[in-house]
């Protein structure tokens, strides 16, 4: 019988569809055994006590990203990814804004280099597009889905939103090429207007921020891009949902076979409003787009996870540190509209919502579900995000009686605040697993900037059989 790498035995195991005491096995970097394992191996770990969890897969992650005000955020790939590790992650993907070079095949190399030479974890990219006139556009889109970029990401607002009619187009170039459309869904207009008379009226602070993105521009933008998958039939991804309505008319979309999927992030489910609203300029470590909303809205959120129709959780990671480098890069006397919106989550996503668990709020298994294997899944990342036979080790061992309480700059990024100061949370992370290398022990990295590496997803893990409007199957035959 063949010699394992490593067994990880009696801990509690928790996959997508198991929670068990179970011993795990590793050879040649994968999965080789569940179960009672009987065979040797060159090392053993004694996981008596713990719980054992698939490595975390946060899909929305912003790292070495240049803001649509112009401002580049503060972590690198290795730094971000340094951060994912400690907390539980061994998959992320970015984005590569179509920005950063003169051909979108240039801007994703670009950002290929930089993830080769930092990341820490394995990774992907999402194709930011928000210049569907610039030369070879299409083209480009086509020739990398195919190399195994298979997510488009799109913005419905700021000055890098897609018209409509764009819109459409790259719905329709997703569709023939087999690739998810992810969207931030606001309706641009509403933001503007509401924004320009909220500062005009001298409501300036941190705090109307928040009014400044309403609801309802979550609400309408949602309901419009719902109607354009099912025009087309292609596969959308709506990330971070915030508010009640939208969840609604996400569940009704799915009920009628709407190739929808969405996720929401930690500081919807567990932060409202109010935390913006603090002396000074303080408030603004905690702006985000979309806002927090209100505890009804955590409700929806949470009851969305519960009943699938949300999909995961993701981070939104958008790190800008607390200083003229980033959120005061303006100064400190400005109005809000001038702070760079974001928040860090990437290390802390997966405890926050393992600490979730233990105080009942999800299943175990459907913390696995929304934390790592819905987001493989949906994004087609092949072998992660799960405890299964053939997958990638990647593992997290968890202390369950662990407990921590957050401090004012006690994150491993380079930002330099965690908006979760004060909060105490069960359970810590004592080891973490990258294919079956330790790259986190104790706390402590224990892996190698630039041994991540990118994943080739050779399709999207959702499918639908919605056919598309009669008018689309007109248009093109």
């Amino acid at each position: 019988m063949a010699h394992n790498d490593l067994i990880i035995r009696n801990a509690r195991v928790l996959s997508s569809n198991d929670d068990q005491i179970a011993d795990i096995a590793i050879r040649d970097s994968k999965i080789s055994a569940v179960g009672t394992v009987e065979t040797d191996a060159t090392y053993e770990i004694d996981g008596t006590g713990c719980i054992l969890t698939p490595g975390g897969v946060d899909v929305h992650a912003h790292i070495e990203q240049t803001s649509g005000m112009g401002l580049m955020n503060a972590d690198t790939f290795e730094t971000a990814t340094r951060s994912a590790a400690i907390g539980g992650t061994t998959t992320v993907v970015s984005f590569a804004p179509q920005s950063a070079a003169p051909r979108l095949s240039a801007a994703i190399e670009d950002y290929a280099v930089r993830a080769r030479r930092g990341a820490v974890i394995d990774h992907a990219f999402h194709i930011i597009v928000n210049d569907m006139a610039a030369d070879h556009v299409t083209e480009d889109l086509q020739t990398l889905i195919a190399a195994g970029h298979r997510s488009i990401k799109i913005f419905t607002t700021y000055n890098i939103q897609l018209s409509d009619r764009d819109i459409c187009d790259v719905l329709a170039i997703a569709k023939d090429a087999g690739a998810l459309v992810c969207v931030h869904a606001e309706n641009d207009g509403l933001i503007g207007w509401t924004k320009d008379k909220l500062l005009a009226a001298g409501k300036t602070a941190p705090k109307h921020h928040a009014l400044s993105h309403p609801r309802l521009a979550e609400i309408e933008a949602v309901e419009r891009l719902i109607r354009f998958a099912e025009f087309f039939a292609t596969p959308v991804m709506l990330f971070h949902i915030s508010t009640t309505e939208a969840v609604e008319a996400i569940r009704k979309a799915r009920a009628r076979g709407v190739p929808i999927w969405a996720e929401t992030c930690p500081h919807y489910l567990l932060m409202t409003a109010d935390v913006l609203n603090r002396p000074g300029i303080e408030g603004a470590k905690w702006m985000c787009s979309p806002p927090q909303r209100t505890s009804t809205d955590q409700d929806a959120l949470w009851d969305g996870l519960a009943d699938g129709t949300l999909d995961l959780v993701s981070s939104d990671h958008a790190p800008y540190r607390f200083d003229e480098t980033g959120k005061l890069s303006n100064g400190t006397d400005v109005d809000f509209s001038k702070i760079a919106n974001g928040l860090p989550g990437v290390e802390v996503r997966m405890p926050l919502m393992f600490d979730a668990m233990l105080k009942g709020r999800v299943s175990p298994t459907d913390l696995v579900r929304m934390c790592c294997t819905k987001p493989a899944e949906i994004h087609g990342l092949p072998f992660k995000g799960d405890i299964k036979v053939g997958f990638d080790a990647d593992l997290v061992l968890w202390d369950p009686a662990g407990q921590v309480t957050y401090k004012d700059n006690d994150l491993s990024d380079n930002v330099g605040y965690n908006p979760w100061t004060g909060r105490t949370i069960a359970g810590s992370p004592k080891m973490v697993l990258l294919r079956g290398q330790t790259i986190v022990e104790d706390g402590k990295l224990a892996g190698q900037t630039g041994q991540g590496k990118w994943i080739a997803r050779p399709s999207i893990g959702v499918t639908t059989e919605a056919l598309p409007a009669l008018e689309y199957t007109e248009a093109i035959t």
